[in-house]
């Protein structure tokens, strides 16, 4: 075989294999991105969750309270702590706390 031909194959070979090198190379960029991509949004989806369930536990809370104030029996002693007034035979005890400094 002769030089020049040797020559040929060796630079068919050469833009075949940088050919591949460059399309793998593009590929792994593209799914690098989408990676990250996809973590970000995992990330946000993550977050977006605990915020439902922390909201959920918050409408649990206040459906409870307003179950209890729908109910004269529930409401009368929220009115006295709010008002700071007492039933017969009530007492009020405040407390006062003490701070670490003089």
């Amino acid at each position: 075989m002769s030089p020049a031909k040797s020559i040929l194959r060796l630079l068919g070979r050469i833009t075949i294999v940088a050919i591949a090198g460059a399309f793998i190379t593009v590929v792994g960029l593209q799914y690098a991105r989408i990676i990250g991509k996809n973590a970000g949004m995992a990330a946000q989806l993550a977050a977006a969750r605990n915020d439902v369930r922390s909201l959920e536990a918050k409408r649990a809370e206040q459906a409870q309270h307003i179950r209890r104030l729908s109910d004269p029996a529930g409401a009368i002693p929220e009115i006295h702590d709010k008002l700071h007034l007492v039933g017969d035979r009530e007492t009020i005890i405040y407390i006062k706390k003490h701070g670490d400094g003089p």
